[in-house]
């Protein structure tokens, strides 16, 4: 089982697609990198050299910017936006979906569970 990046990568998989397995690499950044190193996209993460794999993984170093990193970095920039008290991040502190969804019907995964309010009724005429 290859590690790259602080990730062991699946063995029985493309590599194309074994790669994607590490955080801030999908198939296109995947396929780039590959094409850059000179690995057939086809090859078993397993069949890989120990030569292959050293290529691969300092050209992720060299490229890209991966788990931990793009992680802690993710959670500066919404701390940051929390701070300066912007729209986004206002959101962020009330756990409300960030990029303009609606919220009356929708937003289950960022409100949580339904929390239902007695006696509310409607108003008649």
């Amino acid at each position: 089982m290859p590690r790259i990046a602080g990730i062991d990568i699946p063995n029985r998989k493309r590599v194309e697609i074994a790669l994607t397995y590490i955080y801030g690499i999908g198939l296109t950044t995947s396929q780039r990198i590959l094409k850059t190193v000179g690995v057939s996209p086809d090859t078993k993460a397993q069949n890989l050299s120990e030569d292959e794999t050293v290529k691969i993984r300092e050209e992720i170093d060299r490229s890209c910017m991966v788990e931990g990193d793009l992680r802690r970095m993710t959670v500066e920039n919404i701390k940051r936006k929390m701070e300066i008290g912007c729209w986004q991040g206002l959101r962020h502190r009330r756990g409300l979906p960030v990029r303009g969804q609606r919220t009356r019907t929708n937003a289950r995964m960022r409100k949580g569970p339904k929390k239902t309010v007695s006696g509310k009724r409607k108003l008649t005429k």
